[in-house]
Order: C-alpha cells, then structure tokens, then sequence
C-alpha cells in the first residue's frame, strides 16, 4: 500500500504529532520564564492551582523524587516564589505554597506564553486556523487515560 505526501501513512501520525507538539512544547517555555528553568515553573504553577501541599505530595504531582523537588523548593523559596513550614500533623514533613510573587509569576508566564502562541496562530492561514480549532477537542481528547 502506497501513501501520499499529503496523506501520511497511519504508523507516521503518532511521530510526526509527538515531534510537532513537543517541538512547540519547548518553545513556548522558552518565553515568559526569566530565571526559572521548567521544573521550577512546572512546581510553582501546580502550587498555584492546588494549594499549599506536602512536599512529598508535590513531588509526586511532578513526577520527580523527593530530592529533586526539594532543591527545585529551596530555590523558589530563596526567590520569594514560595513559603514552607513544618506540616502540623507531621513535623517531620513541610507544606510548601506559593506566595503572591509565585502566583504573579505563573501568571506572568502563562501570559506571555499564550501571546506567543498567540503570534504563532496569526501566521497561519484562516483555513489552517479553523482546522486547529477542530482539532482541539481531539487533543484534549487525547489527554484523557
């Protein structure tokens, strides 16, 4: 069976999606985030949206060991991005949150990075931007396990 150039073969999608998205991905990071490397961002922004949490807790959250998530807190902590004290029920554990300076900072982030998607979307013709606007469920689609 022969394909196309305009028509990829089935076993082709999964790549070329993978690359492209992951491509973008590591784009848009790039803007918006001075100073802070992903990891940091990444924990911040899940310490905006969740709340105050273990550290332990936001480690699995990120997917990263226990170590890794300390260091990544104590130089958010050091930046003035996030608050830690000792968990009352456990003083041997920490529960760490974002201050107001973390929380402007995501939202500084997800802004600039949405405006450079954004420029992105505009260079694209009106017929490929409605294409993408139908694909979005499709993506998001995607997301679920």
């Amino acid at each position: 069976m022969t394909t196309s150039a305009a028509e990829p073969a089935v076993g082709d999608i999964p790549a070329r999606l993978y690359l492209a998205i992951g491509r973008l991905s590591r784009a848009l990071r790039r803007s918006g985030a001075p100073g802070l490397g992903h990891g940091s961002i990444s924990a911040l922004s899940t310490l905006v949206h969740c709340g105050e949490l273990r550290l332990g807790d936001l480690a699995g959250k990120e997917g990263v060991a226990a170590p890794t998530m300390s260091r990544i807190v104590a130089s958010l902590v050091e930046a003035g991005y996030v608050g830690r004290e000792p968990d009352p029920a456990d003083r041997r554990a920490w529960l760490v949150n974002a201050t107001e300076d973390g929380a402007r900072i995501v939202s500084g982030v997800r802004s600039t990075r949405v405006q450079e998607l954004g420029r992105r979307l505009d260079r694209l013709s009106a017929e490929d931007r409605d294409s993408l606007l139908a694909a979005i469920p499709v993506l998001e689609a995607l997301l679920v396990d």
